[in-house]
């Protein structure tokens, strides 16, 4: 008798969970939901930590509770798209809610030459002919520029009023106090770089474009068409390197860290490790701009 009395407690528990729950696709996101429904609701992510949201295939664990999710709030992810279709088969009482409504996107480029004339805040390239890969689509990674993240904070407010219209005041103290800490990361980051404008920096996976076009500097990436570079592009990646006076390059948990190796041992230079997707997003901003401003000390 206590064993099913037991069950049914689960079950019931359960079930209340189920009427607690969010989901994101990627772990920062995580983060700026939380700052708004603190612990009102659980926040189910999608891509587990170390995995890359360009290929991941859901667990069963992630697709049940976005079927107990009230919300999924996108990113704007290539891999969403794969899956939107399943998503919205099998979360048929989940509101699908479109973080990135009123962000202006800029195009994916895979590397960048010095030659390049660039408007950095509306993130255009005028490529030399010669120097062109296949950028198809546009740059994700909306989630690197503490200004646009208020975009995305506002239409998680807005959903949230929506869904949970009882405790609407108590979003919209979050919300706001949430704006307060993205408009003071900002102003911290702008003083650090600030001195820095127009100076380089080397990263593998070029995720850092909206970050370096908000703070006016350059990323120059590793990667070409999504590959480690051949042999006669990491020399040309060496001399580029050299001619920016880099000594930093960056590397994530989800690409290759040989090619940044390969350079930094040829430039004198160090490798650093940063995760785009990390959940400990307010310092890992902070992280990179210090760890840029440093390298030119």
């Amino acid at each position: 008798m206590k064993k099913i009395i037991f069950i049914v407690s689960i079950l019931f528990s359960s079930l209340f969970a189920s009427n607690q729950e969010v989901t994101v696709t990627i772990l920062p996101q995580k983060y700026f939901v939380e700052k708004i429904v603190k612990d009102k609701f659980s926040v189910n992510v999608m891509v587990p930590p170390g995995s890359s949201p360009h290929n991941f295939e859901p667990k069963p664990s992630a697709m049940k509770a976005l079927f107990n999710s009230k919300a999924y709030f996108l990113i704007g992810e290539p891999s969403e798209k794969a899956w939107i279709k399943k998503f919205k088969q099998n979360a048929k009482n989940t509101t699908f809610v479109d973080t990135t409504v009123g962000v202006e996107k800029i195009e994916m480029v895979a590397h960048e030459h010095h030659e390049e004339k660039e408007d950095k805040h509306k993130g255009h390239k005028h490529e030399h002919e010669e120097d062109k890969h296949d950028h198809s689509g546009v740059d994700p990674h909306i989630w690197l520029d503490p200004i646009l993240v208020k975009i995305q904070a506002k239409n998680i407010y807005e959903a949230m009023i929506k869904i949970d219209a009882q405790n609407s005041d108590f979003y919209k103290t979050n919300y706001e106090e949430f704006i307060k800490e993205l408009d003071s990361l900002d102003s911290e980051i702008k003083n650090i770089l600030a001195p820095y404008k127009d100076k380089a920096f080397m990263v593998f996976h070029p995720s850092w474009g909206y970050f370096a076009a908000r703070y006016e500097i350059e990323q120059i990436s590793i990667e070409v068409e999504g590959k480690e570079p051949k042999p006669n592009e990491l020399v040309k990646l060496v001399e580029e390197a050299k001619k920016h006076d880099i000594k930093i390059i960056f590397v994530s948990p989800q690409f290759s860290q040989n090619s940044a190796k390969t350079i930094s041992n040829n430039i004198g230079g160090n490798v650093v490790a940063i995760n785009p997707l990390t959940d400990d997003w307010h310092n890992n901003l902070l992280t990179v701009a210090k760890e840029i401003a440093n390298s030119y000390k």
